[in-house]
C-alpha cells in the first residue's frame, strides 16, 4: 500500500490499544462466564444432592425407594429418581415401567459419586428415554448410589444460563474505554504527528518556530524542550552565518578601501612628485638660468614639498586613529577652550580671503578626549570652510545639556554642496570639485580625518544644507 492509504499513528495506537482492551475485557467475560454458569450448575446440584440424602436417609431406615414421599422435599414436578448399585446396574427408575439392563458405571455423575461421593451431569441425553437431564447423584453405605434428574427443559436452561446483565455491564464498560482511549491516542498522536511534522521541517532545513505549543502535559513539556531547543541552536546558527557573512562584507570592505587608498595615495602623490621632478630636471638642464626663475622654480619645489609632507601627516594620522587608537591618551579637555584657540590661529587667514569667524559657545564644554585630535577636528573643519565655501562668514556654536552631551555646529553662508555629495564629503580624497580642490592645496583627507576624530571620541558626525544656503556640519559627543 503506498504512503497515502497507510493509518495515521494515532489510528494505529487507538486500534492496538482498543484490540488489547477487547481481548483483556473477552478474556475476563468468557471466565466470568463460564465461572457463573458452573457456579449455577453447582447450585442446582446442592439442591438436588439434598433431596439424594433425604432418599438415602429414608432407604437406611428400612423404607423401599418407591414408599419414600418427596412432595414435601422436592420442589421439582418432574423429578427422577433412580437406585443404583456399586456394580452400576439400575435397581429402580421412577420414570420406567421396566428396568433397562443397561450397565451405568460410564455415566459421568456415576463415576464420580463412586470416586468422590458426589457428581452431576448438566444436559447429558439419556438412552432410556430419550431425553436430556441434569442428573446429580450420591452414593450412600454399601456402595449404593441415589441419582435424581431434571429434565433439561427451556425453563431449565434459562436458570443455567449466564446473567446477561453482567455483560451488558461489561459491553459498557468497554464502550467507555474505547472512548477514553480514543482520546488518550489522540492526544499522544498530537504529540508523535507534530514531532514527525517537526522532524520533516528539520530534515528539509525549514526555519523552525517555537510560537506553537504542545498540549500542557510531561510529553508536552518534553517537546516543547526539544522544539524551543532546536530553534535557538537554528537561531544561534542563523546568527552565527549572519555574522559570519558580515564579517566578510567587512573584510572585503577594508580590502576595497585599502585598495582605493593605495591608489588615491599614488594618485595624489603623483602631482607634486611630477611637479618637484619637473621644476628639479628644468634647473638641472638649465644651469645659466636667472635668479629670479630659478627661485620660482626652488619655490614651486618647496610649496609641492610642503603639500606631500601635509598628506603624510593627514595618513598617519588616520591610520593611528584606525589602527592604535587604544594608544591614542584622553584626558579631561575643555572644548571651549580648544575653539577658541582654533578661532585665533584661522582668523587671520579667513579674513585675507574675506571671511568673518563667528562663534557662540556657552562657556565650559568639558569632555574625555585627545586635544591634538580635537584641535585638528576645529582646523580641519574651518579651514574647509575658508577655502571651499565660496561665502563671507563661517558660524562655530557650542553647548551642553543637563547630561553633559555637547553639541557642536560649523556653517558658512557660502553655495553649500550638491546633494549627491554630501552622503561622500568624508571619503578619503573625494572631492566635489577636484580642479578647485587641488587649486586650493588641499589633501582630500581633512573632512575623512574630522570623522575618524569624531567616531574615536565616541560621537556622530552628520551634514546638510542650511535652510538658509551653506553647508552645515553638526557633531555630537556623548557625555
Amino acid at each position: 500500500m503506498g504512503s497515502r492509504s497507510r493509518l495515521t499513528y494515532p489510528a494505529r495506537l487507538f486500534l492496538w490499544l482498543l484490540g488489547y482492551s477487547l481481548l483483556m475485557v473477552g478474556c475476563f467475560v468468557v471466565f466470568q462466564y463460564h465461572r457463573e454458569k458452573e457456579f449455577k450448575a453447582a447450585e442446582m446440584d446442592s439442591r438436588l444432592q439434598l433431596i439424594n440424602m433425604y432418599i438415602l436417609t429414608e432407604l437406611g431406615e428400612g423404607k423401599d425407594v418407591s414408599e419414600i414421599d418427596l412432595s414435601h422435599a422436592s420442589p421439582f414436578e418432574d423429578l427422577r429418581v433412580s437406585v443404583i448399585t456399586d456394580r452400576g446396574d439400575v435397581i429402580y427408575d421412577n420414570t420406567l415401567d421396566s428396568i433397562h439392563r443397561t450397565n451405568h458405571q460410564d455415566r459421568v455423575e456415576i463415576r464420580q459419586a463412586m470416586s468422590s461421593m458426589t457428581g452431576y451431569a448438566v444436559r447429558r441425553h439419556s438412552e432410556s428415554t430419550g431425553d436430556y437431564y441434569f442428573y446429580s447423584a450420591r452414593r450412600g453405605a454399601g456402595g449404593i448410589v441415589v441419582r435424581t434428574a431434571v429434565p433439561y427443559s427451556l425453563s431449565l436452561s434459562s436458570l443455567l444460563e449466564a446473567d446477561y446483565g453482567f455483560l451488558r455491564v461489561m459491553g459498557a464498560i468497554t464502550l467507555i474505554m474505547c472512548v477514553l482511549g480514543y482520546f488518550a491516542t489522540r492526544r499522544v498522536g498530537q504529540h508523535i504527528l507534530r514531532l514527525s511534522r517537526f522532524a520533516q521541517s528539520v530534515e528539509r532545513g525549514v526555519r523552525i518556530s517555537d510560537t506553537e505549543p504542545f498540549p500542557h502535559d510531561e510529553l508536552g513539556e518534553i517537546s516543547n524542550h526539544i522544539v524551543r531547543l532546536y530553534a535557538r541552536l537554528q537561531q544561534a546558527n542563523a546568527d552565527r552565518d549572519s555574522e559570519h557573512r558580515a564579517a566578510l562584507r567587512e573584510q572585503r570592505e577594508k580590502e576595497r578601501i585599502k585598495k582605493d587608498l593605495t591608489n588615491n595615495i599614488s594618485h595624489e602623490l603623483k602631482t607634486p612628485v611630477a611637479s618637484i621632478q619637473v621644476c628639479v630636471e628644468t634647473m638641472l638642464e638649465h644651469a645659466g638660468m636667472e635668479p629670479e626663475r630659478r627661485e620660482m622654480f626652488l619655490r614651486r619645489c618647496l610649496a609641492n614639498t610642503a603639500r606631500l609632507n601635509s598628506l603624510l601627516e593627514d595618513i598617519a594620522l588616520i591610520t593611528r586613529m584606525e589602527d592604535g587608537g587604544e594608544a591614542i591618551a584622553r584626558e579631561p579637555v575643555d572644548l571651549a577652550a580648544i575653539i577658541r584657540e582654533a578661532v585665533a590661529e584661522r582668523a587671520p587667514v579667513a579674513e585675507a580671503r574675506g571671511l568673518v569667524i563667528e562663534t557662540d559657545v556657552a562657556g565650559p564644554l568639558m569632555m574625555a578626549g585627545n586635544a591634538r585630535l580635537l584641535e585638528s577636528v576645529l582646523n580641519n573643519l574651518i579651514d574647509n570652510a575658508v577655502a571651499y565655501s565660496g561665502g563671507t562668514r563661517i558660524r562655530i556654536a557650542g553647548r551642553s545639556d543637563s547630561r553633559g552631551r555637547i553639541l557642536l555646529t560649523v556653517s558658512d553662508n557660502g553655495t553649500g554642496v550638491a546633494e549627491e555629495h554630501l552622503g561622500r564629503i568624508f571619503e578619503r580624497f573625494y572631492r566635489v570639485d577636484k580642479g578647485r580642490s587641488r587649486a586650493a592645496g588641499g589633501t582630500g583627507l581633512g573632512l575623512s580625518i574630522v570623522k575618524n576624530a569624531v567616531l574615536f571620541h565616541g560621537g556622530s558626525i552628520s551634514a546638510r544644507n542650511g535652510a538658509a544656503g551653506g553647508l552645515e556640519l553638526e557633531i555630537r559627543f556623548p557625555a
